[in-house]
């Protein structure tokens, strides 16, 4: 016989992203049920890197984001411990000509402006910072905000620190809602989940969730590698990526793009990255963008050529064509709140979206302008729910 279950607040992801709404919710008061139909950090947050970064952003309500993600992420840090890795290693961008270190440093002017620290760096001043870099490079800038954790580990310590109930193995089969509209709870495959509020946090799955309630949102998956080397002594001490990247995260091809990004972990391996195509679902090794990752990291680090990578993985990240995600109240289905569609940057986002997404489901007035992440922003692009 299905049980029925009651709360305040059915959260359906249990990635990063969902984790920190029930983390912040919980923290009103709130009765918290989150809902998965695997296990935690099962999804695109167990195939991230555990990127906290405000290096790759351009001034705009997505930095502002994670601005404010930033500061919280070093709060939790704090309350939970060493735990979840957090490494407040810093970021270092890289340019190989004079000519793209000069739009770096533009870049990173207006950076400043919006609040980030952005210090600009001389071939000498890169050596001093890492060591064991290629000669001759043009210059770079530091980021000393970017940080780093471990995702998985981040969002199952939330989970378990929110206190909300955690359900997993379960899959939303629908949306309940009242004969006129409101949401009032989930159906699963195993009964269903009365609430008067429901946040779709699902991730790359999102749209799935939306189109469940008639509140289509365009997401789609955007597939990326990690290559894992052997672990080794540290020799890596920044995030260290070329300026490329920057470029690649916002564009819109669905082409395979890669920009080397490379970093070491506490437990000594080094992860490299980053690859960037629109697949669909398509799991496969793709022996391109593997190859590309390991050329692109070598061009950066040459040691490394002599360094085995031990496997590599895919995950899927969250892609809506504005490159923006989607977080608040979904006036089409009222009770639906989104926090979705981060792409890339929702281990980093994911502390200020379930802040906000917190304020709003308690009635509070939210920490920054919520209207560039509107849900139903793209309604003629996918037609009325």
């Amino acid at each position: 016989m299905s049980q029925r279950l009651t709360c305040d607040v059915v959260v359906v992801g249990a990635g990063m992203v969902g984790a920190s709404c029930a983390w912040y919710a919980t923290r009103t008061g709130l009765d918290v049920v989150l809902v998965d139909r695997g296990p935690v950090a099962g999804g695109t947050t167990g195939a991230g890197e555990g990127n906290l970064l405000v290096s790759d952003k351009a001034p705009g309500p997505e930095l502002e984001l994670a601005l404010l993600s930033a500061g919280l992420w070093a709060d939790i840090a704090e309350e939970l411990g060493p735990a979840i890795e957090y490494e407040a290693k810093g970021g270092v961008i890289v340019s190989p000509s004079p000519e793209g270190l000069t739009a770096l440093t533009d870049f990173a002017a207006g950076q400043r402006a919006a609040g980030v620290t952005a210090v600009r760096v001389d071939p000498d001043g890169l050596r001093e910072l890492e060591p064991q870099l290629a000669p001759g490079l043009a210059g770079g800038v530091l980021y000393p905000q970017d940080c780093q954790v471990m995702p998985a580990l981040a969002a199952a310590h939330l989970v378990r620190a929110s206190g909300a109930r955690l359900l997993t193995g379960r899959t939303v089969t629908g949306i309940l809602r009242t004969p006129h509209g409101a949401v009032r709870g989930v159906r699963t495959d195993r009964g269903p989940i009365h609430a008067p509020a429901v946040v779709n946090a699902a991730g790359t799955w999102s749209g799935e969730v939306a189109a469940l309630a008639g509140a289509p949102l365009p997401v789609l998956p955007r597939r990326g590698f990690v290559l894992v080397t052997e672990p080794l002594p540290p020799r890596i001490r920044h995030k260290v990526y070329a300026a490329d990247y920057v470029a690649d995260v916002a564009s819109d091809s669905a082409a395979l793009a890669t920009s080397p990004v490379v970093e070491g972990t506490a437990a000594g391996p080094v992860l490299i990255g980053a690859s960037r195509e629109r697949v669909g679902f398509d799991r496969s090794l793709s022996l391109p963008a593997v190859r590309a990752l390991a050329a692109g990291a070598i061009r950066l680090f040459p040691f490394l050529r002599a360094v085995r990578a031990m496997r590599a993985y895919a995950g899927f990240r969250p892609y809506l064509p504005d490159h923006l995600p989607a977080i608040g109240a979904d006036p089409r289905a009222p009770g639906l709140f989104h926090a979705c569609g981060h792409e890339g940057a929702g281990i980093g986002l994911a502390t200020g979206t379930g802040l906000l997404i917190a304020r709003l489901l308690s009635g509070t007035a939210p920490d920054m302008d919520l209207a560039p992440f509107r849900p139903d922003r793209f309604e003629e692009e996918v037609g009325p729910g």
